[in-house]
């Protein structure tokens, strides 16, 4: 058997009718320079004019704590919802056309290109800049986790319970043996490892149901994710990204149907 390599010299079909639905950069490091409501905020408006909406996000904490049943009455203990202020956890921009979505946060970062998605070029782009605001904000030491992640849905012409799914997918769903039913619904979860790299796959595939005028969607959810810590040198950094598009693209491409992709070209 063939070592496993990842190649960044192989190319891949340029789709015209891209079914992501969103593109996501999320890097977990925590802040250690002091993380402050008001010096967080009116450094980054002052600078991101081009994200005009702002929302504070604070963090919460609940539980439910049982009072202790008085002995003289035999019932059933009360119980009451705690809420309790963890404090302030960050910021969330929003460009003024809601296409670019940013959040820093005290324990990460997270970037977000919803539809229409344009390229990997700009999409990297737009989320290293962001990315960079936040550790000039945060001063992280080291990178815990890098997550990159690719929401793709694309349209089926049927209803879900005729839909044919060996049409649009190289491993499809099977009905038991001797079961003459039909699909009301579909999920599927994978885990993958990645020999002698650092990173994991986690790939879900399920049918959104119609929305309103739209036909059901298959749900391709692609989430590549480092496994080990590292520094946070830009040089690696964008290593690790273009070997997780990679990954990402192999899963992808790897399972739709050559019908499928001529559909999406």
């Amino acid at each position: 058997m063939n070592a496993f390599k990842i190649d960044l010299m192989e190319s891949f079909p340029l789709l015209a009718r891209a079914p992501i639905v969103e593109a996501v950069i999320e890097v977990r490091a925590r802040a250690e320079a002091p993380w402050e409501e008001r010096a967080i905020t009116e450094h980054l408006k002052t600078r991101l004019s081009e994200y005009p909406n702002v929302l504070s996000a604070r963090a919460v904490q609940f539980r439910m704590e049982i009072a202790q049943p008085s002995v003289q009455v035999a019932q059933a203990a009360p119980t009451e919802q705690v809420v309790q202020d963890m404090g302030w956890r960050g910021l969330r921009c929003e460009s003024a056309d809601k296409r670019h979505v940013a959040q820093f946060n005290r324990d990460g970062f997270v970037f977000s290109r919803l539809a229409p998605y344009e390229s990997w070029d700009q999409f990297q782009r737009e989320g290293l800049r962001m990315w960079q605001l936040h550790k000039d904000l945060a001063q992280p030491v080291e990178m815990q986790r890098l997550g990159l992640r690719f929401i793709n849905r694309i349209a089926m012409s049927q209803e879900v319970s005729h839909l044919q799914f060996q049409d649009y997918l190289e491993t499809p769903p099977r009905l038991p043996r001797e079961m003459d039913l039909s699909f009301a619904g579909f999920l599927h979860h994978d885990t993958l490892t990645v020999p002698a790299y650092p990173y994991g796959i986690n790939f879900t595939q399920t049918v959104q149901p119609p929305q309103g005028q739209e036909a059901a969607g298959l749900i391709l959810d692609i989430d590549v994710f480092t496994t080990q810590p590292f520094n946070l040198d830009q040089g690696v950094l964008e290593q690790r990204l273009a070997e997780m598009r990679w990954l990402k693209n192999k899963v992808f491409f790897g399972s739709i149907t050559q019908e499928t992709l001529g559909m999406l070209k």
